[in-house]
């Protein structure tokens, strides 16, 4: 094989593994976050090395899904330019670079805390069992894109030895699902026909009970995480109450989401919204602010 060649290769090999995707990784910073850990550099550094490393092991994840994916991908109108759909990354490249990026972040997860290894380790356990058929069952695959999202805050808390809040478990439960139910809807409004070819899955849902089922949890993640911010263990823990100043935020993040998946032209994936959308850019970059005004000022 040419440099040329391989170059290529590498190159389709990163784009496999999503990097826009990487961004939602950040979970594993909401322990030391708020657990107020920020100016410990021990700490903050164990959360970048536990962000990298699940940064390989969700690319190792969609690698693999991509070639299980292949034929439903390319049925989508963005889908079908990822690698493996578009014949630029062979089925035998991707399946190595997969178990790969699997083998070595786990090994250095272990490395870096065995608790983490642990968590790490269960979270491969469901991205592979999510590709290889959990994705095909209703309603559980809702639960099992969730539980990928709550093994990053619960790693994020074991690399840095601090106990999880329950609420916070909660709270990245219900935004979990709710992230779910909204890439279920957007895949239904823009495959239309098609969506049976794309996800199984896509047969048992329709827009009626998505946005039944989205509109419950809306509300449980509003009112859990309103609770959070106003619980008397919170306002032990923190000082302050103040934290509570930050649920407009959140509500504006979630209705802005909302927004952007049903009414807005175009295919608004988590990723992109995180990284393109300047509204929801700033809505963040002010939540940050806010909570760091809460629990660091004093």
């Amino acid at each position: 094989m040419s440099s040329s060649s391989m170059s290529a290769t590498w190159r389709e090999i990163f784009i496999g593994m999503r990097p826009r995707h990487f961004a939602k990784n950040i979970l594993v910073f909401a322990p030391v976050v708020f657990a107020q850990h920020i100016g410990h550099l021990a700490h903050v550094s164990k959360s970048v090395a536990a962000f990298a490393l699940f940064c390989g092991l969700s690319g190792a994840g969609y690698l693999l899904n991509d070639v299980v994916d292949r034929e439903g991908d390319r049925l989508h109108q963005v889908k079908a330019d990822r690698p493996v759909a578009a014949d630029r990354l062979s089925i035998r490249a991707a399946l190595t670079a997969s178990a790969a990026l699997y083998a070595a972040s786990l090994f250095l997860a272990f490395l870096l805390n065995r608790h983490f290894g642990w968590a790490a380790l269960a979270y491969v356990a469901i991205s592979v069992g999510y590709s290889l058929g959990l994705k095909n069952i209703v309603i559980v695959d809702l639960f099992t894109v969730a539980a990928g999202y709550v093994l990053r805050v619960v790693a994020g808390a074991a690399v840095i030895s601090v106990e999880i809040s329950s609420w916070l478990l909660i709270c990245a439960m219900l935004l979990s699902l709710f992230i779910a139910l909204s890439k279920r809807s957007l895949e239904i409004r823009v495959l239309q026909d098609d969506a049976v070819g794309h996800r199984k899955t896509l047969a048992e849902y329709n827009p009626h009970l998505l946005d039944q089922m989205t509109a419950v949890i809306t509300s449980a993640l509003l009112v859990a995480y309103t609770l959070y911010t106003r619980s008397p263990e919170t306002i032990w823990k923190f000082g302050t109450g103040d934290l509570a100043y930050t649920v407009p935020f959140v509500l504006y993040g979630i209705f802005r989401y909302l927004y952007l998946v049903h009414v807005k032209e175009g295919y608004h994936t988590l990723e992109q919204v995180l990284v393109t959308d300047k509204p929801m850019i700033i809505n963040l970059f002010l939540y940050a602010v806010v909570v760091a005004w809460a629990l660091y000022r004093h």
